[in-house]
């Protein structure tokens, strides 16, 4: 990840269900990243507050975009990524994101 980063953040949360864009399931970031990535945003959202990032569960790399959710903001885990590493609800997990100067 090169010099164009504008956050990097690294946490654990339980994957959950929200019935908004698929895939589903979702970490939600924990409150001490949000201001962080609030700041990112001003300069790496396109739209609707949504961030796009580059994430990391397990060993599986993966790109994708956060969306805000309330008082957070929601990391997608694709189906992918939850087949490779075994994952789904209700699990804990460690994620990165790295979100990019667009």
């Amino acid at each position: 990840m090169g010099d164009d980063i504008l956050a990097r953040i690294a946490f654990t949360g339980v994957i959950v269900e929200w019935r908004g864009p698929a895939p589903f399931l979702f970490v939600p970031v924990p409150d001490e990243h949000v201001a962080e990535l609030r700041y990112a945003a001003r300069e790496a959202s396109y739209g609707w507050g949504c961030l796009p990032a580059t994430a990391r569960i397990g060993d599986t790399e993966f790109t994708t975009s956060l969306f805000p959710r309330g008082e957070t903001y929601f990391l997608p885990v694709k189906v992918a990524v939850q087949r490779a590493e075994g994952v789904g609800l209700g699990d804990r997990v460690t994620a990165t994101i790295a979100i990019r100067q667009r």
